[in-house]
């Protein structure tokens, strides 16, 4: 394709993207079903792009103000991230001489809000926890992409097996550093069509959601409950954990999430999962099970701001307003959940926000009220699990992982035990 007409396309995306009425991912995946004339390092070129656009829009529309022509394509130029020489080939010489101007601007010479392109609600909370160096470091490390992370599917393989499996193909995998289960594998390998994730000996799944699954530790012949499985990562660890025994109840409000477990579960091998739709925390399925449960985990519905190296459009399209409404989702679900757990078993209350709102408020509020829930220390329990440094990853006895601190996405997690 013209360099010129991909740039537009570029734009055209761009646009689409810019609105924040859709995810940004279905948004790019429409948009490829409509021009499937594209070849895959032209999309590679455009979403590379858009995401970059993204992770530091506030930044790139403040730039682009001294430029000139239609708002989207000075964006798709100043966020461009495919080739440079194509890009030369899509400018006008009045664009080049613009675009230099503008790489010539120094990064430190900007306002902070353009260095960290974080909404204020966002930047004050995270900034008033971390203090001004860790919170420029965790901005630095959520405008950078995130590693793709493997887990190991121990039914079906050994780590060390899966990573010589990847190298004989030509991916290079490292072990991930804390979790026992994962692999870290370099670059964008399309692992879809290996006979490694066909036959689901591995799952995509970071790193931080594996440590979740081994904070709750099921064991072999449990009942356990994935209270909001959506489409099943965690799901599908915690029925390997189990080794494919005991009954594993997979529950959420989403058919279609649900739907999407359908085709992950028969690549894993279990039998031992039981996905059912319920219409809301008290649904009566949920009820006949009260006090017969071992191990409970509450994956709540949250803001998602942890995942903002894969989901930059989060941050502009979540809002205190939002965060506000799922905060009484959270109360509601984990106060439902807490009474499946039956006397001795375990609950684990996680989400993958950055917000204290979301995190220690929940679970400090449901300490308070259920005395007979005694909290686990999280070091402990993962160290169990295998957890390599299982230390550094706590803070008050809870589960707290960030992107620049431990290179996996923001995590958020409280065990707890229940009386006998």
């Amino acid at each position: 394709m013209h360099p010129n007409a991909l740039l537009e396309l570029c734009a055209e995306l761009i646009a689409a993207v810019n609105k924040l009425d859709a995810p940004a991912d279905a948004t790019v995946s429409a948009f490829f079903r409509q021009h499937k004339n594209l070849g895959q390092r032209e999309r590679a070129s455009l979403a590379e792009t858009v995401y970059a656009l993204l992770r530091e829009r506030l930044k790139f529309q403040n730039l682009a103000q001294s430029g000139s022509g239609p708002m989207p394509r000075r964006l798709a130029i100043l966020a461009w991230r495919g080739s440079d020489s194509f890009l030369r080939g899509a400018l006008s010489p009045a664009e080049q001489q613009w675009l230099a101007q503008v790489q010539a601007i120094a990064p430190d010479s900007l306002a902070p809000k353009l260095r960290h392109n974080l909404p204020d609600w966002l930047a004050e909370p995270l900034l008033a926890r971390l203090g001004e160096e860790e919170f420029w470091k965790l901005a630095g490390a959520l405008n950078e992409a995130a590693p793709l992370d493997l887990r190991v599917n121990t039914l079906k393989l050994k780590r060390e097996e899966a990573q010589a499996q990847l190298a004989a193909v030509g991916i290079e995998a490292q072990p991930t550093p804390y979790s026992p289960l994962g692999l870290r594998v370099h670059g964008k390998p399309a692992l879809n069509k290996l006979d490694l994730f066909t036959s689901g000996a591995v799952e995509v799944q970071d790193e931080g959601s594996q440590l979740l699954a081994l904070l709750l530790a099921p064991r072999r012949g449990e009942m356990v409950v994935d209270f909001c499985a959506g489409a099943g990562g965690k799901t599908l660890a915690l029925g390997a954990a189990m080794r494919n025994t005991g009954r594993l109840y997979a529950f959420d409000v989403s058919g279609h999430r649900l739907d999407a477990l359908k085709p992950r579960l028969a690549r894993s091998g279990l039998s031992n999962v039981y996905p059912a739709q319920i219409a809301h925390e008290r649904d009566d399925r949920i009820k006949r099970l009260a006090g017969k449960i071992d191990r409970v985990l509450v994956d709540a519905p949250c803001s998602g701001l942890g995942t903002l190296r894969r989901n930059p459009d989060l941050k502009w399209r979540q809002s205190p307003q939002a965060v506000s409404e799922l905060q009484a989702k959270q109360r509601a679900i984990l106060a439902s959940a807490a009474r499946l757990v039956k006397p001795g078993g375990r609950l684990v209350y996680a989400t993958c926000s950055l917000l204290d709102a979301e995190n220690e408020v929940i679970t400090a509020e449901f300490a308070a009220a259920h005395g007979d829930f005694r909290p686990l220390a999280a070091d402990e329990a993962l160290a169990k699990s295998q957890v390599e440094r299982s230390s550094e990853l706590v803070e008050n006895g809870a589960l707290r992982l960030w992107p620049h601190r431990h290179a996996t996405d923001g995590f958020f997690a409280v065990a707890w035990e229940r009386a006998a």
